[in-house]
């Protein structure tokens, strides 16, 4: 096992962070399967389901700098495992709030939020990963494939969530996620390190290749010593990266939240072929992620960071813009769901330049930079689950593809603003 390991670890540790992901939307994403069944028990109206779905958002979004700088401190081993039981917790907790008591929305807004504080810390810590794991030069595909993990996880989960329910109810689909995350939990704390030279199985060649490509020298970051919030919170690469990455979170929403309702109340789809229709998204994500990663690497081998991170992710933004346009005026559902695929695979092109990025521009503070840039994307996500109801209610489902359209737009344009070779530092105070 060892030898097979051998100058591979640091994409062993990926492999786990992209198993860590498709939990974590496993345990996300579950609630929007199971959300017909909570709204007839709790009998919500679609705002108050959509206020459901944003609680976990507010939640997640709150605390993405707090994780992120958890991680800075604590290093990715710990914080991860402790999220990781926080989110089973709170995934139980979830299928054990009580029908009909007066405070019952409330005590489901409260868990599904707490659940949220506990999942926030996920990709922060794993940006800091890479930070301390991955050369720059593979940063792309490192980051592609641990967000390649969110697609499997949500095409993964109208399955095996729907199955669960026909077969058992909705509560015991929470139940089994939250066994699922505790078990990879466990092997997550057995398996990692904070750095390579803190790792028994890590050989010197790796340990070489590694630091030689990282921006951020090794002892700096086995020192857990993270900028000050104001000089993160004054960065102007970093707050074009977050205004851009809130655009992106908002489109990548409505596939968590409202795609299934989508096709199953408006499309006319029955819970089954919604169900197989909903994993077309997914599996794009998961096509695509990667390889806008791998695409990114090279393109930044041969010309830089500015066309290789920069130019990949304003031209996947582009063309989600493009084709969430064209969606709505599809007639046929299958065709539709096959558009929207599109959506969510040229989307995800651009998804690894965010993370890349501010792991080479934050270095010591990759956790507390990506968190911040998350925090910003996922106000976009809350926004997104509550807005997009309303929008459909009040101005039809056309309207609300044509909004996400325009953000993709100015998402992409934001990325003209970014240099991706300007390193975040703190300057000395003048005298």
């Amino acid at each position: 096992m060892l030898k097979l390991m051998d100058g591979r670890l640091r994409w062993v540790l990926i492999f786990w962070m992209f198993l860590m992901s498709a939990i974590a939307f496993l345990d996300r994403v579950n609630v929007s399967i199971a959300g017909q069944a909570i709204q007839k028990d709790f009998e919500l109206s679609n705002v108050q389901l959509g206020y459901v779905f944003s609680a976990f958002l507010v939640g997640y979004a709150l605390f993405q700098a707090p994780g992120g700088r958890l991680a800075d401190r604590f290093g990715p081993r710990n914080v991860v495992t402790v999220g990781v039981i926080w989110w089973g917790v709170f995934t139980t907790l979830t299928a054990l709030v009580p029908v009909g008591l007066g405070l019952s929305f409330t005590l489901l807004i409260a868990v599904r939020f707490l659940l949220g504080v506990g999942e926030a810390v996920v990709y922060p810590a794993s940006n800091r990963l890479v930070a301390a794991w991955i050369p720059s030069g593979e940063r792309g595909l490192a980051n592609g494939l641990i967000f390649a993990g969110v697609g499997a996880g949500a095409g993964i989960t109208p399955t095996l969530i729907t199955y669960i329910l026909l077969n058992w109810g909705w509560h015991w689909s929470f139940y089994v996620s939250a066994l699922i995350g505790l078990a990879a939990g466990v092997g997550w704390y057995l398996l990692a390190r904070d750095t390579p030279r803190q790792h028994p199985w890590a050989g010197q060649r790796e340990i070489e290749h590694i630091e030689s490509g990282l921006p951020a020298a090794a002892t700096q970051l086995e020192k857990h010593k993270a900028l000050p919030w104001r000089v993160l919170l004054g960065n102007g690469n970093l707050i074009a990266i977050s205004l851009s990455y809130f655009t992106f979170v908002y489109v990548a929403i409505f596939f968590f939240t409202w795609f299934f309702p989508y096709l199953s109340r408006v499309r006319g789809l029955d819970l089954k072929t919604s169900a197989l229709y909903s994993t077309l998204p997914p599996l794009a994500m998961v096509t695509c992620s990667p390889l806008g990663g791998w695409i990114a690497d090279k393109l930044t081998k041969r010309y830089g960071k500015r066309v290789g991170r920069c130019g990949v992710a304003m031209v996947g933004l582009a063309l989600s813009a493009v084709f969430l346009t064209l969606a709505p005026q599809v007639e046929s559902a299958r065709l539709a769901s096959l558009v929207l695929a599109g959506v969510a695979g040229t989307l995800y092109l651009s998804q690894s330049a965010f993370w890349a990025v501010t792991a080479d521009i934050a270095g010591t503070s990759a956790g507390s930079a990506s968190g911040l840039m998350n925090m910003g994307g996922q106000i976009g996500g809350a926004v997104a689950a509550s807005l997009t109801p309303w929008i459909a209610d009040h101005f039809g489902w056309t309207a609300t593809f044509l909004v996400a359209a325009g953000l993709c737009a100015m998402g992409s344009a934001a990325w003209l603003l970014v240099n991706p070779n300007t390193a975040i530092v703190q300057r000395p105070a003048k005298a």
